[in-house]
């Protein structure tokens, strides 16, 4: 039996999770040329055993429709994109792209624990507070969002599978892109300074 001495006290199950979560030393990060070639052969593998590539939006955007489908069926049923996905009795979560997505998730939480890595902080500029910070991602990936579903794609999925295949149309979207972002990151440095 353990016993408590006045100055000790027992911690909250939330303060062990904290613990148990954040205990690893940080370890510096894979060589890019390495994460390269690893990136390159699971997208080989990917393609190898489902017959499809990498990306992300796509499983997100079965989980809300999958979420629409339970809260307006009847919306589901009557627009032909979505009837692709979850009309009559279809599942929306029924792809390999949900799993994938998941995984994802999983796959970077055990990797951010096993690395040390793993805290919860917001990434700012000194001079910038974290609500605009919050504010400004929050408008950015609404952005990306929208883009992603009018390109029928996320950046990953054009850049790595579409690239992979030598996609024309992959390289030129990847060369805007890059371009557009670094217009964009130039305007935007103030929230980084």
């Amino acid at each position: 039996m353990t016993t408590l001495t006045p100055t000790e006290t027992k911690s909250s199950f939330g303060q062990t999770i904290k613990r148990v979560l954040t205990a690893r030393k940080e370890k510096a990060y894979i060589n890019p040329y390495l994460g390269g070639i690893l990136l390159g052969l699971v997208l080989f593998l990917a393609f190898f055993f489902t017959g499809n590539g990498l990306g992300a939006s796509g499983g997100l955007n079965r989980i809300l429709v999958y979420v629409e489908d339970l809260v307006a069926p009847g919306h589901i049923d009557q627009v032909p994109y979505l009837i692709s996905m979850a009309g009559g009795s279809k599942n929306a979560l029924d792809n390999w792209v949900v799993f994938m997505t998941f995984g994802t998730i999983i796959g970077g939480f055990v990797a951010g624990v096993l690395n040390g890595r793993f805290k919860v902080e917001t990434n700012r500029g000194p001079q910038v507070p974290v609500k605009v910070r919050w504010v400004m991602a929050f408008i950015g990936g609404s952005l990306m969002g929208y883009g992603a579903r009018m390109a029928r794609g996320c950046t990953s999925g054009q850049a790595l599978s579409g690239g992979a295949v030598l996609s024309v149309g992959s390289w030129a979207f990847m060369f805007a892109v890059f371009g557009g972002a670094y217009l964009l990151a130039y305007s935007l440095r103030k929230f980084w300074n």
